[in-house]
């Protein structure tokens, strides 16, 4: 940080510390969480989705790199605890039924959108010619 150069002034960081507890004081924190929000927004239509994908891969490598990744094991274990302590043993539960049915219904779509390329495969349709080397069903 900058030294002070004369009694009573601040440096840029000080300054800027006071200013931001001023707003938040005078219009709370959703007004930080609104403009937040519309920035990320515009930086998505500018850049794109991928653009925050790399940053976040970017910044997970650098943790990894200076912490390590028994890190990640540390703070999966005391988020899991503290969602477990706040929403209980049941959560869990329910989440896991709720994410095997998706799974299953996903699954049984694909298994219908497999058979109906299958047999629209199988089948010309009306006024087409079967391509060449397939006979048509007699």
């Amino acid at each position: 940080m900058a030294e002070k150069d004369n009694k009573g002034s601040m440096t840029v960081a000080e300054a800027g510390r006071k200013g931001g507890e001023t707003v938040r004081n005078e219009r709370g924190r959703e007004f930080y969480e609104t403009i937040g929000r519309k920035g990320g927004a515009t930086v998505k239509a500018e850049r794109g989705r991928a653009f925050y994908e790399e940053i976040g891969r970017k910044g997970g490598e650098t943790v990894k790199a200076e912490r390590g990744p028994k890190f990640y094991e540390e703070i999966g274990k005391k988020g899991g605890d503290r969602v477990k302590a706040t929403r209980g043993p049941n959560f869990y539960e329910e989440i896991g039924r709720k994410g095997g049915q998706k799974v299953k219904r996903l699954i049984e779509e694909g298994k219908r959108a497999a058979r109906a390329a299958a047999a629209a495969k199988e089948e010309p349709r009306e006024g087409e010619r079967p391509p060449e080397g397939v006979h048509p069903k007699e």
